[in-house]
């Protein structure tokens, strides 16, 4: 039976280590599902299973818009929720016992082809879109409610970065080395898919477990309803441009995850290409983050960000030279990329959290399920638009789509569409989140840290909190 630790932890009581690492490996799904449907879902239905590029990008796009609508609910839902186990870990073991098999039987490749595949994948990639956001909305909301300390909190989500650069490097590299072991083949999918929903079934399942030793420091308020919700980020100016900025940052993510396979495939000339090229892209991920960290504890977390934003447009301008100037500078480019990438998953967080907390100290309410539902819905709209976005500029390039026995030439105007769609189009969009990044304010140094609200403005009179939980 886990410790009963009955004091809320502050400033001087740190959180036990191993609710910091058990917290952390949820970044295994949340990375995973992130990336693996990202980069190849779209190549698997117009390279394996002969869909149109069109037709194939609303069958990506559709289901993850669904997230928009149901992120907030689920976040609304948790902040309510009395269940056994506290508010927030029973919907990350329901998530944890749906999404892995959802997800193998998406790339189970049955015998359909065209729309009928296309019709298959929708759904199922709906059902698991849904799946992950009942883990994922209270996942990312736990933080703010574990403890009220700022520099714990970075902590906590220093462990998360970390894991979620395991996750993204392990799932990147070893999702395509499966999927293309033997010739794209619907066998080597279906057993990509198996591995896949292995590694998420790990993440899930121990951030589950090992949360139940987490002390609950603080609870959110939940909202009505999804109006009432935006209602409340309209007033919040900060979070609007934080959002913005980061919405704009992941569709560009979301366009290259979608256009690194075609881009390994028709301008570096080999599909296995993908592997090397993203493990140069995720593999700065863990080595340079405690880089951006001590830039962020010297210049502040706006200022990083500036840095890691203006470096993503670089490296995105110089990876567009690739057709011209040779693969060595599509892999240089890649290397820059993903130094800036790394910045880009640490910085936005930190900034969320003090925004978060700022707003408990200007309003006097914890509203924290609120804005890391809208968040995420916002994040995960970008990276499923980033490969609608892509599949778009397939179908206007003329993109031929193929099944696995019979592939086509393509023309040399959808060539050019898949290298600028990996580089230009990306270069455009980080140019315009500056805009909302110039426009977000820091809240001050004392607003990082807020007291509890008092007890008739919270949602629920405040308890004695002990970590001994019923599962």
């Amino acid at each position: 039976m886990p410790p009963d630790l009955r004091a809320t932890p502050g400033p001087a009581t740190p959180l036990p280590r191993r609710v910091r690492i058990g917290y952390g490996l949820g970044s295994l799904c949340t990375g995973t599902f992130a990336t693996v449907p990202g980069l190849i879902l779209l190549y698997y239905l117009t390279n394996v299973l002969a869909v149109p590029a069109a037709v194939a990008g609303f069958a990506v796009f559709l289901p993850k818009a669904w997230d928009v609508l149901i992120n907030p609910i689920v976040g609304a839902l948790s902040d309510r929720s009395r269940l056994r186990g506290g508010p927030r870990r029973p919907f990350l073991l329901a998530g944890a016992c749906t999404l892995p098999p959802l997800f193998a039987l998406l790339f189970a490749a049955p015998p359909l082809r065209g729309a009928a595949a296309a019709g298959y994948v929708a759904v199922l990639f709906l059902l698991a879109a849904t799946a992950y956001a009942v883990f994922q909305v209270p996942y990312v909301t736990m933080p703010a409610e574990m403890t009220e300390d700022a520099d714990e909190r970075g902590r906590v989500l220093g462990w998360r970065v970390g894991f979620l650069g395991v996750a993204i490097l392990l799932s990147g590299a070893l999702a395509p080395a499966i999927a293309h072991a033997d010739g794209d083949t619907p066998a080597s999918y279906r057993l990509m898919g198996i591995a896949v929903a292995a590694l998420l079934a790990l993440g899930m399942f121990g951030a589950w477990f090992a949360t139940r030793w987490a002390p609950e420091a603080a609870r959110s308020e939940a909202e009505p309803s999804l109006r009432a919700q935006l209602a409340v980020a309209r007033e919040n100016r900060s979070f609007l441009h934080l959002v913005g900025m980061w919405t704009l940052q992941a569709l560009a993510i979301g366009v290259m995850l979608a256009a690194v396979q075609y881009f390994a495939t028709y301008t570096l000339g080999s599909a296995t290409a993908v592997t090397p090229l993203f493990a140069a892209l995720i593999g700065p991920l863990v080595l340079v983050m405690p880089l951006w960290n001590r830039i962020a504890r010297r210049l502040g977390v706006k200022r990083a960000q500036w840095c890691a934003s203006l470096l993503f447009l670089a490296g995105t301008l110089l990876l567009s030279l690739t057709p011209f100037a040779g693969p060595a500078v599509g892999y240089g480019a890649v290397v820059v990329i993903g130094i800036a990438y790394a910045g880009l998953q640490l910085l936005p967080l930190s900034m969320l959290a003090d925004t978060l907390a700022a707003d408990v100290v200007r309003t006097g309410r914890r509203r924290a399920a609120t804005f890391t539902g809208l968040w995420t819905a916002a994040e995960t709209l970008a990276f499923a638009l980033g490969a609608g976005v892509f599949a778009l500029v397939l179908a206007v390039t003329g993109f031929r789509s193929s099944d696995a026995e019979h592939q086509v030439a393509q023309p040399d105007a959808a060539l050019a569409g898949i290298s600028a769609g990996m580089s230009l189009l990306p270069a455009l969009l980080a140019a315009a989140s500056l805009w909302p990044l110039h426009r977000y304010r820091e809240a001050p140094a004392e607003e990082h840290t807020p007291p509890l609200p008092s007890v008739p403005e919270q949602a629920a009179p405040q308890q004695e909190v002990t970590t001994d939980r019923a599962d």
